[in-house]
């Protein structure tokens, strides 16, 4: 009997491995590299989540849930929610809205829309680091581009650095992301638009609809998917937006710009403090957990109707 079994299995993992073997093949370095560089670090931070690490000590004391109460304690983390909600907002409605409106100027393929399509994109190519500096270099006083766009136009307020201001210093930064942004969703969109059908534009013209209806009644329904992924994208990049925000401002002035993941890199770097700094990116990670779970509802929902 054991033998009939040990037959049957080599039998089926034979032909099993011969129709799906390659496959497994190809698909092994990417699961490695994957296990390697994003799930083990992973569980290691959550691992040091319960610790006080401080980051060069070989003891790693084991402290509970302590790093996770110390939240409640910790203004910064209240603030730095606060930043990010807004930046959720306003990062998410404000670019997309852009995005979708030149999306709907170059629908047509006007002249020199392979240049505009090119130079909306660019921002993407650069990096974070790159455009950080880049508007670090515009908001600086007496020398920056809006300081001397200011002299010349006789613009007061241009004369002055936003982002040395704490009342002003987050407006200035979210303006330099959704510029940055605004290209990446503009592509994503113009790339939707390509599926609209056509023969429903030209049913509802016919039947009297003006430009604004028809993009409200035709292109936008067929559009809700593209719309949906665009957002779910936009909110989890805004719970943990670091690279620009610490580029341009580090958190500052004062905590003006703080965002939980340049919290959790101070706790890290300055206080070497890692274990709270785990909790941190723990946080971080649910917040888009919870941020993705409902994306996935919405998409399956939009797939049922």
């Amino acid at each position: 009997m054991l033998s009939q079994i040990r037959g049957l299995t080599k039998i089926t993992v034979r032909r099993f491995w011969g129709k799906y073997g390659a496959g497994y093949l190809f698909v092994l370095p990417t699961v490695v590299l994957y296990l390697i560089f994003m799930v083990y670090p992973f569980c290691y931070t959550f691992y040091l989540s319960f610790t006080d690490w401080n980051g060069a000590s070989p003891i790693k004391n084991f402290v509970g849930l302590a790093n996770y109460a110390r939240f409640f304690r910790d203004r910064l983390v209240w603030i730095s929610l606060q930043h990010n909600l807004i930046w959720m907002t306003a990062g998410t409605v404000v670019p997309i809205t852009l995005g979708l409106f030149l999306a709907m100027l170059l629908w047509g393929r006007p002249k020199g829309f392979l240049t505009f399509r090119t130079v909306y994109f660019l921002p993407q190519v650069l990096g974070a680091g790159i455009l950080g500096v880049m508007w670090r270099l515009i908001y600086q006083p007496r020398r920056g581009v809006l300081f001397q766009i200011g002299q010349v136009l006789g613009i007061e307020a241009f004369r002055y650095s936003p982002i040395a201001y704490a009342h002003t210093a987050l407006p200035a930064v979210m303006v330099a992301a959704i510029w940055a942004s605004t290209g990446f969703f503009f592509v994503i969109m113009l790339a939707g638009l390509q599926n609209v059908d056509m023969d429903l534009m030209d049913a509802a013209q016919v039947d009297g609809a003006d430009a604004w209806q028809r993009f409200r009644n035709v292109v936008i329904p067929q559009l809700s998917h593209v719309i949906t992924l665009v957002t779910a994208l936009a909110l989890i990049g805004g719970i943990k937006e670091f690279g620009l925000i610490w580029a341009v401002t580090q958190g500052g002035p004062g905590n003006a710009t703080e965002m939980i993941a340049t919290h959790a890199y101070t706790e890290f770097s300055r206080h070497s403090d890692v274990g709270y700094a785990s909790a941190l990116t723990m946080l971080i990670a649910a917040i888009a957990f919870v941020f993705t779970m409902i994306f996935i509802l919405v998409r399956e929902r939009e797939m049922e109707v």
